[in-house]
Formats: C-alpha cells, structure tokens, sequence
C-alpha cells in the first residue's frame, strides 16, 4: 500500500481536476498547469472547449502562444495548423500539397467537461466521478465566485483541512471561530465508493440573520452542516440555517499545480440573500479571509504529502471525516495500481 500520497503520484491521473474557471476559456489561447503538465485551452466558435497538451510535435513550442483559427490552433512557432481534434493540416513550410507526419497529431486529454462554471480535466481515463453540486443547477440559489487562489500547499492537506471542524476555534479566531464549541459533536459518515458525506447538527452565534437584530430571533441558533467529498481533490459543504431558514453552500475545488503547488477554485450558493448583490459580495469577502487563515497554516507543512498510512498518524473520534478521506484515497491508489494503463 502507498504510505503517502504526493502530487506526483500517477494514480492522480485518473482522476477528474479543475483546470480553470469557464469564463477564463477564449478564442484566444491559455495556458494552465495540472500535475506538473502544461495544458492549452480555448473555446471554439461554436462555443465547445478544446483542451490538449500545450507543446507542438513539431519542437514542443508552447501553442499557448500561437493563435486560434477556427475551431483550431496554429503554431506561433512553424505555423503548423490543427484541427479541432488536435491533427495537424497544414504545414506552411511544406506547401500546400504536402503530406502530414502521421504522428503530427496534439496530446489530448482522456476527457474534458465543462459544469459548476468550471473546466474538468481527466489526463487519462477516470476512475472517479465528476463533482455534482445539487445548489448548482437550482435556480433559487445565487453563484458567487472566489478569486482563484494560488498558495504553496498540497491538495490532499487542504482537503483535510476543509473537512475538518475541531480547527475552527483556534485557525479562524478571528473571523467566525471565537463563537464555535471546541468540542466536535458525533457524527455519522456514510460512503458511497469514492465519495462520502459526513452530517452533524450543532449551535451557533448567526451574526448574519437580521432577524436577530429585529428581535425576532436569539443570536444563538441551530445549524445543519453537512459535507460531501468527492475524490481526489473535490468538497462541499452545506449549511443549513434551521431557524433563520435559507441555505449556504460552499464549494471548494483544488488542483495540483505541481510538487508544491496548489490552486483553489471555490464558490458559494447562496438562497437567502433576498436578491441582495451588496450581501452576496459581503460574502464572498468573508470566505477569502477564512481561506487565507486556513493558507497561513498550510503553506508553511514541511512535507507536502498526505498520509495514508492510518498508523503513521493519531486519530480520534472527532477525525471520522479526515480518516474516510485518507480511506477513499487509499483505495482510490490501490484501484488505479491495479488498473494502471500500459
């Protein structure tokens, strides 16, 4: 069994990952960075996306610095010309009758889709399953993004760390925790292959709900959070206020940059705003303050690797979602080592 995973570890390759935000996808071509592997994207005419390896066969120039044509891509380099499949056809320097290298053809991914507002990348073929948050397609929740963050860190790590609660006094004193109980009431996680959700109801101070300034409300109120983790790299997590009513969901999704890279993608639903953009943006400007507390602490791990070795760690009964997530992983690990590609 693999003791720890790193961001090299092939098994990651099997794997869906963000690789940038559907707005950041253009006719003019962009480059990302996933696993160590530079990417190229753009959006054709008719409005798909086409995502490829971002090196030309010709010499490896990056296409990222070449130009959209039609619903190709043509070399900054050369000027070798491909199609939207990623074959080349057409290579200036050769003329117009010339026959193409049956290897000119572009490293595509195994699968590309779009959703969440969000491009998904599996570099080869995926053993997990796309992320599919409920909020997303429910017209009675707003969408506000995240900037994208960029920080030293490790993706399994930040997952850990989104996953859990016993941190909440002490990492973010100074935005929400100084009001959360210190001690993590039982809860139950069930899984369901390479996903899991982890339910648990507690007390809260609801700084937010105007009805407490009304006088309708207490200040102290119940809450229902409940977490749904989808492997590798992909978290949610739904809030429910159960006495103020409305829901907050909040999604976080990661991508291995490189051995000590990570990138953040993370946006909220909101539906109990009453229309208010000024609340939404309030918002969103709390959540990037509560990431930067969680960053000053994870961009600073001496090693940059998850344990999944459960023996190499101490574990208590307020770890049940920490420890399914070290689970899931293993078995993830183990599945894409068996089923390795030739």
């Amino acid at each position: 069994m693999n003791a720890e995973l790193r961001h090299d570890h092939p098994a990651l390759r099997r794997a869906w990952h963000p690789l940038c935000r559907s707005s950041d996808v253009t006719a003019i071509p962009r480059r990302e960075v996933l696993l160590g592997e530079s990417w190229v994207a753009w959006r054709d005419p008719e409005g798909s996306v086409r995502v490829f390896r971002d090196e030309c066969p010709h010499r490896l120039a990056p296409l990222s610095l070449g130009q959209c044509e039609g619903s190709g891509i043509r070399c900054g380099y050369h000027g070798w010309r491909f199609d939207e499949l990623g074959n080349c056809v057409e290579i200036p320097a050769l003329g117009p009758d010339a026959t193409i290298p049956s290897k000119a053809t572009l490293r595509a991914p195994a699968g590309v889709h779009e959703s969440h507002a969000m491009i998904f990348v599996a570099p080869e073929i995926p053993l997990t399953p796309r992320p599919n948050l409920a909020a997303d397609a429910d017209p009675t929740f707003w969408r506000g993004d995240l900037p994208v963050l960029r920080s030293r860190g490790h993706a399994g790590l930040l997952a850990d760390n989104f996953l859990d609660v016993a941190h909440f006094p002490f990492v973010h004193a100074k935005t929400f925790g100084d009001s959360e109980a210190r001690e993590v009431p039982p809860y139950h996680v069930e899984r369901d292959g390479f996903t899991f959700r982890a339910t648990y109801e507690h007390d809260f101070a609801n700084r937010e709900d105007p009805g407490v300034a009304a006088g309708l409300r207490p200040l102290v109120q119940r809450r229902r959070l409940t977490y749904r983790y989808t492997a590798p790299f992909h978290l949610e997590l739904a809030i429910d206020f159960l006495d103020a009513g409305g829901s907050n969901v909040i999604g976080f999704f990661l991508t291995p940059e490189d051995d000590e890279t990570v990138r953040i993608y993370s946006s909220l639903w909101r539906n109990d705003l009453e229309g208010s953009h000024e609340r939404l943006q309030e918002a969103i400007d709390f959540e990037v303050a509560v990431v930067n507390e969680d960053l000053a602490l994870q961009s600073r791990y001496e090693r940059l690797a998850l344990p999944l070795d459960l023996t190499s760690e101490i574990h208590t009964r307020a770890d049940r979602t920490t420890i399914e997530l070290r689970r899931v992983l293993r078995d993830f690990v183990d599945q894409a080592g068996a089923t390795a590609l030739p």
